[in-house]
Parts: structure tokens; C-alpha cells; sequence
């Protein structure tokens, strides 16, 4: 069977960064937030699928293995209907997120800021998409430490390994 390139059309390389958030000041500088509920039908090391209902959207999203540094990867996504993300959230792994998104406007930037809720209660995340590995940014006075290529604060893992079993 011949490999069919339309599939890498909707592919792209994912450069982000993750930092721990310090306070709750980000909320009043947010211009957007939403809810989302997520769980992952597949999170092997080498590649997640991941089922999002986000407001009445659903998203069904395969990303793969991050780099050694944690900062770039392949993402792969597709919109779906909100039944069909229901129906796929029940299939999930144990261990759905539910959170909340900020996304705040800082600099040229945006940042997506992710309050957990459930078992992740008390874990705030925020998450920089860049163009480039060495691209620079101006950091809020709410950004903590950075917490890049730390596996133990993927979504993936924190559906297995919850925040709330953390010592």
C-alpha cells in the first residue's frame, strides 16, 4: 500500500515550553478561558492519543516522542464532534483531566495557563508555543520554575501519576 502524504499535511512540529505558575494574578490578565475534559485512549512513551472535549468541540490528537530536551515534537490533530469525543472519553485510560485554560496575552506572546481540578487539584501549568527552539520571550511576574521535558508534568502522565500522589 502506498504511503499516503495528504497525512503529513496535517502534521506539525510542536515547539513549547512549561513552567510552574506562582500565583493566581494570571487570571485577571486572561482574555480567554474554557473548560476541558480530556483522557488519553493510548500514552506510550513513544506517542499519546488524546481525546479533548473542549466547550462543545471535541479533538482527537496524536503527538509523538519529545525531543531529549523536551521542547519539540509531532503533533497531529482533528476536530471531531462533542458526541464523538464523549463516546471516546469513555473508552480513555483511567485517570480523565479535567482543568481550566486561561490564555493570556503577554508580550508578543500567548500563554495557555491550565488549572487542574479532580485528582491534579492545586497544579497550575503554563504552556508557551514557540517558532523556534531559541526563540525569546518576555516572562510574566506569575511564571515560576520551568518545567520543560519533566515528564511527570505531561497530561499523559498526569492522568497515570496525579499530582495529588506526588510526595
Amino acid at each position: 500500500m502506498p504511503f499516503n502524504f495528504l497525512f503529513l499535511l496535517d502534521m506539525a512540529i510542536e515547539i513549547e515550553r512549561k513552567f510552574l505558575v506562582t500565583s493566581e494574578a494570571f487570571k485577571k490578565e486572561a482574555f480567554n478561558s474554557y473548560a476541558i475534559k480530556q483522557g488519553f485512549l493510548n500514552s506510550h512513551k513513544e506517542r499519546t492519543v488524546r481525546v479533548r472535549l473542549k466547550e462543545d468541540s471535541g479533538y482527537l490528537t496524536i503527538k509523538g516522542k519529545s525531543t531529549a530536551n523536551g521542547l519539540v515534537r509531532f503533533e497531529w490533530e482533528k476536530e471531531i464532534s462533542k458526541n464523538d469525543a464523549e463516546h471516546l472519553l469513555k473508552l480513555c485510560e483511567e485517570g480523565i483531566i479535567d482543568k481550566i485554560r486561561y490564555e493570556v496575552k503577554y508580550g508578543n506572546h500567548i500563554f495557555e495557563v491550565d488549572e487542574f481540578f479532580g485528582a491534579n487539584e492545586g497544579l497550575i501549568i503554563a504552556e508557551i508555543e514557540l517558532n523556534s527552539e531559541i526563540e525569546s520571550f518576555e516572562k510574566p511576574k506569575w511564571l515560576g520554575n520551568e518545567v520543560t521535558g519533566s515528564v511527570k508534568y505531561y497530561n499523559s502522565q498526569l492522568s497515570l501519576y496525579p499530582f495529588k500522589d506526588w510526595e
